[in-house]
């Protein structure tokens, strides 16, 4: 018996699935093209996983994560991350489980809430070789989103470094997500050291998307936000 994917079929709402599918985007030549959804909000997934985690093998993951419902997969990523915050020596499984299914995490909701406290805490002592090939080749948007939001973890040691390096792999990508996911993290490492972003806005604001800039520079002085964006 699958615990967590009885639970969250469980939770299921219909009245939620039209207004997640209009937000995550499922229409045709969307980035969320096909995805069905069971219409169950984050908090309920968080709920089920904190009362189901421990439950569940990866067998059961693996049914999870390749479940046509959003809200299920995310549940697999979820108790993925409880078992890797929680089991040391079985770290190394959870990092090959999710390297395995990137394929099944797509969607910008699914990395941004699995890959740093995965990826990036696994990475924390290890080379980070993995997150710029991502980055540069990912097969998908979803692999190269991986490959920046991952370096969140960093962030929070106060290693600002690989988020300015991959983020000027990404600089001129093509699509909005992966533009609003740089200046994101570029904002988060401002917030650990301004002039550090500063140094690199220095000779890059004029040229990159301006979503990017807009989303690096949201905590600046207003005064300050309008001169970047009017330069």
């Amino acid at each position: 018996m699958n615990i967590l994917l009885n639970q969250m079929l469980a939770q299921a709402d219909p009245s939620q699935v039209e207004g997640l599918s209009r937000f995550f985007k499922t229409g045709p030549g969307q980035y969320g093209e096909g995805d069905r959804f069971l219409g169950i909000k984050v908090p309920v997934t968080r709920a089920v996983v904190k009362e189901c985690w421990r439950s569940v093998g990866f067998p059961q993951l693996e049914e999870c994560i390749g479940s046509e419902f959003h809200e299920v997969r995310l549940a697999a990523l979820l108790a993925l991350v409880e078992v890797f915050k929680h089991n040391k020596a079985g770290r190394q499984e959870c990092i090959d489980f999710y390297l395995a299914h990137t394929d099944r995490i797509n969607n910008w909701d699914l990395v941004d809430l699995s890959c740093y406290p995965l990826l990036g805490e696994w990475l924390l002592d290890r080379d980070r070789t993995l997150l710029y090939d991502l980055a540069r080749h990912g097969k998908t948007l979803w692999e190269q989103r991986i490959g920046i939001v991952s370096t969140m973890a960093f962030i929070r040691k106060g290693q600002l470094e690989d988020t300015f390096a991959i983020a000027d792999i990404l600089l001129h990508h093509p699509h909005d997500l992966i533009h609003k996911a740089v200046g994101w993290l570029l904002r988060e490492a401002g917030k650990r050291d301004r002039a550090a972003l500063e140094a690199y806005l220095a000779p890059r604001y004029r040229t990159m998307p301006r979503t990017m800039l807009r989303y690096a520079i949201e905590k600046f002085p207003e005064a300050e936000r309008q001169g970047y964006l009017r330069r």
